[in-house]
């Protein structure tokens, strides 16, 4: 019998690497939320590639920066560092408009000396000859979630690294361990990202209230969006409801896609002061 190998590969970086874009890639199928703007993962992700010779859980987290002196970007650090303790093998992205930096160094030194496996892989291969990019100091591979770029050679150099063993999910046709009321409050926030200008998204947390999906041809859902000021409530609502009905009407695109079926989604912004400096309140809300 052929060899088969498993293990948990944590995807890790600095916001903006391309982390979620890798990952998503690998899958074959969206399942993290990807924008232009920084930092927009907030919680582990878990994707499940199920092959002939090995299955891989890829392990998405947040981007590693500073301000640790806030509760929610503690949250987030911690996610990504418990990450790193608990894999069989960590991707080390590295951005080529950022480069490597000490944090970074330590990270891999960190991983190293627990003896986990660590491959440092460029990220965004597909601009390599833009003006301006640094080079990433001896990088394995050089990849981009965008193109496919790299991908399958990364593939293959993650498969050889993991130990052997069996499956740790049965259903091969499982793509994480995520329910699909976590994923469409992730739909949601990606069109908030989307919608909203400047830090009014990082101020705004979704939390899905009810999820129908008794018919099967229309799935209901209804949210709230928090937010922690009155001012930020009425640019979410915008003029007449209209801000809040664009955020509806790309959410609802997302999940239909993602679902398969039609929606009707019900949003509706509420004001919860200090939300992102309570940490049960970020555990509640999935940030975990």
């Amino acid at each position: 019998m052929a060899e088969h190998r498993a293990g948990v590969v944590a995807l890790l970086g600095r916001p903006n690497a391309g982390k979620s874009t890798l990952l998503n890639r690998l899958l074959g199928h969206k399942l993290a939320i990807v924008t232009a703007k920084p930092q927009t993962t907030r919680s582990r992700i878990l994707g499940i590639s199920t092959l002939p010779e090995a299955q891989v859980l890829w392990v998405d987290t947040p981007g590693l920066h500073g301000g640790a002196g806030k509760p929610l970007n503690r949250a987030l650090n911690a996610l990504a560092e418990a990450a790193a303790e608990d894999c069989d093998l960590a991707l080390l992205l590295l951005d080529p408009e950022r480069g490597t930096d000490a944090e970074l160094a330590a990270l891999e030194g960190r991983l190293v000396q627990r003896g986990a496996g660590v491959i440092r892989v460029a990220s965004k291969a597909d601009r390599r000859d833009e003006p301006g990019l640094r080079l990433v100091p001896a990088p394995e591979l050089r990849v981009s979630g965008r193109t496919g770029e790299g991908i399958e050679a990364l593939l293959a150099a993650v498969i050889a690294r993991l130990p052997l063993g069996p499956r740790l999910y049965d259903d091969p046709e499982q793509l994480t361990d995520r329910s699909l009321r976590w994923l469409a409050a992730e739909c949601v926030r990606e069109a908030v990202f989307e919608e909203l200008e400047q830090e009014l998204p990082y101020s705004t947390a979704v939390e899905i209230d009810s999820y129908d999906e008794s018919r099967p041809e229309l799935v209901r859902i209804a949210a709230r969006l928090l937010v922690e000021r009155e001012s930020q409530k009425r640019i979410v609502v915008g003029m007449g409801g209209e801000q809040v009905k664009r955020i509806g009407k790309r959410a609802r695109e997302a999940l239909e896609a993602l679902l398969e079926t039609h929606v009707f989604l019900e949003l509706w912004v509420k004001v919860e002061p200090a939300w992102a400096k309570r940490p049960r309140r970020l555990a509640a809300l999935g940030y975990r």
